[in-house]
């Protein structure tokens, strides 16, 4: 149940523009600073996390893995992404609360 409220926020918060998507578009926005939560599907290929994880360790956004990459891209309306970055501290909170266990 978490999980469709989860992938709803997401794509509410794509809607309203605070969501990057896609390798290049997550990593500016860790960069610029403006990730305020990263996800990477748990289906991403473990060098691909292991580069996020050194940039995120500069730059400090918090990253969690989750769903898959076509539930992903789905909930942000597109084919697939393996990255999604919240930009707004207010829906990455959310977010992340609903992934605490």
């Amino acid at each position: 149940m978490s999980r469709d409220k989860i992938l709803s926020m997401l794509s509410l918060a794509m809607k309203a523009g605070a969501v990057k998507s896609g390798d290049f578009a997550v990593k500016e926005a860790i960069r610029k600073g403006q990730a305020k939560l990263v996800i990477l599907a748990e289906d991403t290929s473990p060098q691909t996390i292991e580069s996020y994880k050194r940039l995120i360790k500069d730059n400090d956004p918090k990253m969690i893995l989750y769903g898959d990459k076509i539930s992903l891209g789905n909930a942000v309306g597109k084919e697939f992404r393996a990255a999604v970055a919240v930009c707004d501290e207010g829906l990455a909170k959310a977010v992340g609360k609903l992934t605490e266990v």
